[in-house]
């Protein structure tokens, strides 16, 4: 994964309000099930998993399949009740992991 994931937390929210959440990482997923100019398979590499946690504690954890898109998108909901940092793990075929946060204030 050379290029960042980007996020989008909210910067602010009130206490109770459920805010959407949404990543994109940018990888270009190689199944291992195409060929290159050669006839030879290209060997798989993907994003395998998604973890992201907020103040420390699972939030959402996604194992990844061959069969997903390139540049994989996530959206999903959280009700924040204080305020804290939501922290991202992508990690790769290879194990090699990208994390990222963005923290929200909760008033």
């Amino acid at each position: 994964m050379a290029r960042k994931p980007r996020v989008k937390v909210p910067s602010s929210a009130k206490k109770g309000d459920v805010i959407q959440i949404k990543t994109l990482a940018p990888h270009k997923m190689e199944t291992g099930q195409r060929k290159n100019k050669k006839g030879k398979k290209i060997p798989r590499f993907i994003i395998n998993k998604l973890e992201v946690t907020f103040n420390g504690k699972p939030l959402v954890t996604a194992d990844l399949h061959p069969a997903i898109s390139a540049n994989p998108y996530f959206a999903f909901f959280n009700r924040v009740t204080e305020s804290g940092s939501f922290k991202f793990v992508w990690t790769d075929d290879k194990g090699k992991s990208i994390t990222t946060s963005k923290s929200i204030k909760v008033a």
